[in-house]
């Protein structure tokens, strides 16, 4: 395991009017380890996580990604972080395969390998038997695995999901929970926000926020 921290915090910090939307907060996750960020809603959770994509300025302090601050311009920090925290655009008149076949192969080229990565995580996630289906044909809680299907589809070192539980059934939590801890165990680190016990009992650590 290298001795860089995939991502870190150093008394990062947002106040906006006054108002404090993260305190300050300090904290590591090494590759391949499986974090959660708990806390009650407005600690700052995904204020954080959005920190770390560069889309929420700090007031103080400094989020890193492998040991350098985040920079989304730089092509190794996109390449280096995928995440789930705001909603991800989906095409109305693509099947559900045929957009994670496209995300897979925009990383990873138009290779068999390509086809192999994505029909994986659309098994993993229970998705097979809706490959052929359009967006708008998806229940939430399936919309919810797809657009973690398309998540985790392409490479990354460091994967930031917020509530990724939101809308499932509890049987599909223990399977995402499953599959998150299998992906670090292979070196991705993971930060998840959550309000979930079944996540919080399958990672390696929870950082608690407020």
């Amino acid at each position: 395991m290298s001795g860089v921290p995939a991502i870190a915090a150093e008394d990062a910090t947002v106040v906006l009017d006054d108002t404090v939307l993260l305190a300050p907060t300090t904290f590591e996750v090494m590759p391949g380890e499986f974090r959660c960020l708990t806390g009650s809603n407005g600690s700052g959770k995904t204020t954080l996580l959005r920190a770390f994509l560069g889309s929420r300025r700090l007031t103080d302090g400094a989020v890193l990604v492998r040991g350098e601050t985040v920079d989304m311009g730089r092509p190794r920090h996109r390449r280096s972080v995928a995440s789930l925290v705001d909603p991800v655009p989906v095409a109305r008149d693509m099947t559900l395969h045929e957009q994670v076949t496209l995300v897979a192969a925009s990383w990873y080229g138009n290779t068999a390998t390509t086809a192999e990565r994505a029909e994986e995580v659309v098994g993993r996630l229970g998705l097979t038997a809706l490959a052929g289906r359009f967006p708008s044909q998806l229940s939430s809680g399936q919309l919810q695995l797809f657009n973690l299907a398309l998540t985790l589809v392409r490479p990354a070192d460091v994967v930031l999901l917020d509530e990724p539980e939101r809308h499932l059934d509890t049987d599909r939590v223990d399977l995402v929970a499953t599959l998150l801890a299998e992906r670090a165990e292979q070196g991705t680190a993971f930060l998840v926000a959550t309000h979930e016990p079944v996540m919080v009992d399958a990672c390696d650590g929870v950082v608690e926020l407020g």
